[in-house]
């Protein structure tokens, strides 16, 4: 218990002072008790809806985390967590009113905080571009990491088998993503096809971007190593984390307005999930639990996909947050148990081999 305080300790303090904000908040706007309960109950179920979408999220985290230099570690704990915080749940809804509605920052402020009716539709407004930015690339995150050539783990074994028969196929991913962007498009009204396909391209053009720029840093710190000099920059993990967080935000951002139109009330609920995130992270980092775990990544990859298919998907049809989040839940929850399990019958092949008669 204590190891795990460790690790969650700061969120704890974080959620005890949002819910204290969110208490205040609602008293001093409505001053009466029974509308202040229900401000704080909105908070709640949005930290909780954030942090049952986020945990897929902080396992990739973890997974690129591992392989970066300690000190990009801690930027990307403490600078990236200010952007996952205020840049995306806070900034972001602002920037899409102010881009949408033509505004200044100043003046899609006081419209978030005046006139929150007509703020949550120029947000809902652009959730046809932001599904397709978000949806294709998350869509690559979770494709590129089972077309992987090398890979040797399988969790569903026949299927991550069968895909990796087809991992030396170049872009194949790219491939199934635009068959699946275009497919979504063909059902779209005529006035969102092109907003959608735009988005969706930018997504992928991110995605490869970002992997590009990890690309040249690492053959360029690999020239230096090979020269005896010191390497210590990990930005193309950084940026790719960002990227990744920031998709990963785009749902829950716009999913929140099925909860609340207030954006000081959105920003405290959200900004809790997003201080979990960091903590889990650093717990996974940290305790080696990946390793322990074999199939944890396979599930939140697994999870990763269903989510963009689905965000894709929402571009058209409406599906609720709380799908979204049990589909993760269950396919990490899943992978963790299939985990365990490995573990024990690996265990016990052991202690049978160390125990069997020698000749």
């Amino acid at each position: 218990m204590q190891t795990l305080l460790r690790y969650y300790t700061f969120s704890l303090i974080f959620t005890a002072i949002c819910f204290g904000l969110a208490a205040w908040y609602g008293w001093a706007s409505t001053g009466s008790l029974t509308a202040t309960l229900g401000i704080l109950w909105i908070v709640i179920v949005l930290s909780i809806l954030e942090v049952s979408l986020s945990f897929d999220n902080a396992v990739v985290n973890a997974t690129v985390l591992r392989e970066m230099d300690p000190v990009w570690q801690q930027r990307f704990l403490t600078w990236g967590i200010l952007i996952a915080v205020f840049g995306m749940r806070i900034i972001f809804p602002i920037a899409i009113v102010a881009i949408a509605a033509g505004l200044g920052p100043v003046e899609a402020i006081n419209l978030s905080l005046n006139d929150p009716v007509r703020y949550e539709e120029i947000v809902s407004s652009a959730h046809v571009g932001i599904a397709g930015f978000g949806g294709a690339f998350l869509a690559m995150v979770g494709l590129t990491f089972f077309f992987e050539e090398e890979k040797e783990v399988h969790w569903i074994h026949a299927v991550e088998r069968w895909i990796s028969k087809f991992s030396s196929v170049p872009a194949v991913e790219i491939g199934l993503v635009l068959l699946l962007v275009y497919g979504v498009s063909t059902a779209l009204p005529e006035a969102d096809v092109v907003t959608f396909l735009t988005a969706a391209i930018l997504g992928l053009v991110t995605f490869i971007s970002v992997h590009a720029i990890g690309a040249i840093i690492e053959e360029r710190e690999a020239r230096k190593k090979a020269a005896g000099e010191i390497v210590k920059s990990g930005l193309g993990g950084f940026l790719y984390l960002e990227v990744l967080d920031a998709s990963f935000s785009f749902d829950g951002v716009i999913g929140a307005f099925a909860l609340s139109n207030n954006m000081i009330i959105i920003a405290l609920g959200l900004s809790v999930g997003a201080m979990f995130v960091r903590s889990m992270t650093i717990h996974l980092v940290r305790t080696g639990t990946l390793a322990q775990y074999r199939y944890l990544e396979h599930g939140a990859f697994w999870a990763i996909i269903v989510l963009g298919v689905i965000m894709l998907l929402s571009a058209r049809w409406h599906i609720p947050e709380t799908i979204t989040g049990l589909i993760g839940a269950v396919l990490i929850g899943l992978s963790f148990w299939w985990s365990v399990r490995h573990n024990r019958r690996e265990g016990a092949e052991r202690v049978n081999l160390q125990s069997a008669p020698t000749d």
